[in-house]
């Protein structure tokens, strides 16, 4: 093992630890890390307390902004300001039930990464494998910076935007909410409460970006594994393939069987990548599709008035969001590559050189790599760079509305 695995597993308990470190971090704030056997009870109701707090703010945030969206006689813009904030925490509250629901699926894929790592032999594998878990660490520390970073960002902003209101001759300044509230239910013209309600919005954003981050980056570090196992097995068929005869008898992969295992087994972990998956890029998919029209939006109708800190925010955000639904979709685009490299790397090996037995066995891993491996949107969309160009396009729709809009810049009178 190189140097650097061995300080790594210095430390960390396991260097399966240190490829799923952030994960960790971001699902264990959220109450949503998977248990499992040696999970102690002390943990499990710390979870089920915070899970419990998690869906109290989301549902805080979410009720009286709905509430507001129907009940308040507004404007089309007004309404349509209000949705899309409205949109983003429902959504991301999905997420975050989905994160909940699919716990077995990865505990499932992290107890796969986790063996994978404690059954690897050879310090060349291992030098693999360390690299893609770098590269896993890496998208999701950078996923958590980036995508957290826009929205709060949003929320800061609004709140440090101020309204002046009038009440029974009385003057009141209070602070705009990044997610709009109704005033019947939750009297939000008055402090401390307008100070409470802001605090929970920030306590609720963090939530439903954190679900969104950790599907995200776990994701990103179960896919980055799956393709570092791939690069290992192609290098095991090319000595399998191109050993001599006297290196039968001494090299490591004498039998076939022990290839065609692992390639089932990688095939599992990709498998448990979709399960885990699919249903969130769906919603994702939904949500960025929603959420960038309405900044598009935003941004035309901002844009008269040069308002620099609205515009900014909303490039941020919209930024972050286009950085999350590529990621999703690049995930879904390599596995799809490597699995189809992996069976042209085979078939363009000396193949023909081999025992006939041998053969059979390796037109059969030719044929299921042949097989197409995708990570879907709801088992209905292949999630690929192509997809993500379909999202890209929903801003460039609204240039012809803006074109064409018959009122002008006069929004708050419609």
């Amino acid at each position: 093992m190189t140097n650097k695995s061995a300080v790594v597993e210095k430390t960390f308990d396991s260097l399966g630890d240190y490829s799923l470190q952030f994960n960790r971090w971001l699902l264990i704030s959220i109450g949503a890390w998977p248990a499992s056997t040696s999970t102690s009870k002390r943990e499990r109701i710390i979870s089920f307390i915070l899970i419990a707090l998690c869906y109290g703010f989301i549902l805080f945030t979410v009720i009286p902004c709905i509430f507001h969206f129907i009940l308040e006689d507004e404007s089309i813009y007004m309404k349509l300001k209000v949705f899309g904030p409205l949109s983003h925490w429902f959504i991301g509250g999905i997420n975050y039930t989905n994160l909940l629901l699919r716990s077995n699926e990865i505990r499932d894929c992290i107890h796969h990464v986790q063996t994978d790592w404690k059954i690897v032999t050879r310090p060349e594998d291992s030098q693999v494998m360390m690299k893609y878990a770098r590269i896993g660490r890496f998208i999701a520390a950078f996923c958590a910076t980036f995508m957290q970073g826009g929205v709060l960002t949003y929320c800061v902003v609004t709140a440090f935007a101020t309204q002046t209101i009038e009440i029974a001759n009385e003057t009141r300044i209070i602070r705009m909410l990044p997610c709009a509230a109704y005033k019947n239910l939750i009297p939000v013209d008055s402090s401390p409460m307008n100070e409470i309600v802001l605090a929970t919005q920030f306590i609720s954003g963090f939530i439903v970006n954190s679900s969104a981050v950790a599907i995200i980056s776990i994701g990103a570090v179960f896919t980055a594994h799956a393709y570092g196992q791939l690069t290992v097995l192609m290098r095991w068929i090319n000595e399998f393939v191109n050993r001599s005869e006297d290196q039968k008898k001494s090299v490591e992969f004498n039998e076939i069987g022990e290839i065609v295992e692992h390639h089932l087994r990688i095939l599992s972990l990709i498998a448990g990548i979709e399960n885990v998956l699919t249903q969130f890029c769906f919603m994702e998919l939904l949500k960025s599709k929603l959420d960038i029209s309405m900044l598009g939006y935003y941004i035309l109708t901002e844009w008269a008035e040069h308002d620099i800190r609205n515009l900014t925010t909303y490039f941020m955000i919209m930024a972050s969001m286009s950085f999350n639904i590529f990621t999703v979709c690049y995930i879904g685009d390599i596995l799809t590559e490597q699995s189809k490299k992996f069976g042209d790397v085979v078939y363009m090996t000396k193949w023909y050189y081999l025992p006939n037995k041998d053969i059979f066995d390796l037109i059969l891993i030719i044929t299921r790599s042949n097989s197409a491996i995708k990570i879907t949107a709801g088992k209905i969309t292949h999630m690929s760079i192509n997809t993500f160009g379909d999202v890209s396009h929903a801003f460039t729709y609204l240039c012809p509305c803006k074109v064409f809009n018959p009122y002008g810049n006069d929004r708050y009178s419609r």
